[in-house]
């Protein structure tokens, strides 16, 4: 069950990161020039896009969300059409 989890919430972040990387060349921003925007490390914007992230906090999503102009609520709401059935935020205890 453990490995199940860990490779949900992997693909979670990964796919949370495409979203985010889809918003952002949509944009026409850099990782530099946007991070800069919402007062985050262009290192912690870089891991959350590519997915390399371990986890991402409330506090770092809703700054992403910020610099993307983005209503954090679209962004999940995305990520549930991405992920569709699977999809879920909480653990599987």
């Amino acid at each position: 069950m453990q490995d199940f989890q860990e490779a949900y919430r992997q693909k979670l972040i990964k796919t949370l990161g495409s979203i985010i990387r889809k918003h952002r060349i949509s944009q026409r921003k850099s990782m530099y020039k946007i991070s800069a925007e919402c007062s985050m490390s262009k290192s912690t914007w870089r891991e959350a896009e590519y997915g390399i992230c371990k986890d991402m906090n409330l506090s770092t999503f809703w700054k992403i969300s910020e610099g993307l102009n983005i209503a954090p609520d679209v962004l999940l709401k995305e990520l549930r059409e991405k992920l569709g059935k699977e999809f879920t935020l909480t653990d599987f205890d």
